[in-house]
This record gives C-alpha cells, structure tokens and sequence, in this order.
C-alpha cells in the first residue's frame, strides 16, 4: 500500500504543457525538480497528455502517484516519494 499522499500545500507545481508545445522535452526539468524533493513533499505534473512513461520510471524509483484528469485534454500527476 502506496504512502498517505502529503499535504497540497507540500507540492510544487511544475506545468510542462508550453514546453512541449514548444517541441522542449520537459523530463530533464522534471528529473531536476524530483530530485530536489525533501522527504514528506511532492511535485504536481500539468501535462497535455497522461504522462504514462513519466508515471512508470518514477513510480520504478519508488515514487507513488495519483492522476486526475484537467481540463480538457489536460492531466495532473501528483509524485510524492512511498516511503513503504
């Protein structure tokens, strides 16, 4: 069982969709940001599309997620680290 998600107000909130609409893959900024995670905090994805590969390489290095959808055609990916 994934770790209780932490506290909104512990997320930082990383919107990629003008990234890749400006054709700039946005994971070296995202892998930037997870990186710099303290314990008990989570970063928010904004995404024009499910992040599906984002979800499965993070969640391979112990990440838990929710997904809810956007508006839209848009998706948002809560990450927070499972300490399980």
């Amino acid at each position: 069982m994934p770790s209780p998600m932490p506290p909104l107000d512990r997320f930082e909130k990383f919107d990629v969709r003008q990234l890749i609409s400006r054709g700039i893959e946005p994971f070296p900024e995202i892998r930037r940001r997870v990186d710099q995670l303290s314990a008990g905090s989570g970063i928010i994805i904004i995404a024009p599309f499910l992040p599906s590969p984002l979800i499965e390489k993070l969640g391979s290095e112990g990440f838990a997620s929710k997904v809810e959808r956007g508006r839209g055609s848009d998706w948002v990916v809560y990450f927070w680290r499972d300490l399980d």
